[in-house]
């Protein structure tokens, strides 16, 4: 049987964003968490964010239980705008106190050119942390929008 060989015409999206998120248990109370944000992101992609053009769960592994998403967007604005709102925005901080016994990544990649990544509390290293220098995420390299030059 013949291939049937096929592509897309990206030309309505110009400021297109790919973003792969993961969150990593690193102990059996970080399998809850990870568990735990399953419904929370449902209902959150459910709600159609603007700017959400797909979501995709995904599974990494199993030891570790690492699992995570793709997501397609519009454009960096409507993510970052998501991203801080609710109920993203409390999830972030709550993170940020309590790992709930897990480590957190994304990776972006923008249409228009550029890459940013950021890892949090990751074992082994993943994607762009492990080939190129690790660096820590302070200062200039705080935020996604910093860390693309956008």
């Amino acid at each position: 049987m013949a291939v049937n060989r096929e592509t897309v015409d990206l030309s309505a999206y110009p400021d297109l964003v790919v973003i792969y998120l993961g969150m990593e248990a690193r102990s059996l109370k970080g399998a809850l968490t990870l568990l735990k944000f399953g419904p929370k992101i449902r209902a959150a992609v459910d709600a159609e964010p603007p700017g959400l053009l797909r979501h995709e769960n995904m599974f990494y592994s199993l030891f570790p239980l690492h699992g995570g998403m793709r997501q397609y967007w519009r454009s960096f604005e409507e993510l970052e705008s998501w991203a801080k709102s609710l109920p993203h925005h409390t999830w972030w901080v709550d993170f940020l106190k309590d790992t709930g016994g897990t480590g957190f990544w994304h990776e972006a990649y923008f249409r228009r050119g550029g890459m940013e990544a950021v890892y949090d509390n990751i074992g082994d290293r993943l994607g762009f942390a492990s080939f190129a220098p690790v660096v820590p995420a302070h200062g200039p390299m705080f935020t996604a929008r910093q860390r693309a030059n956008l």
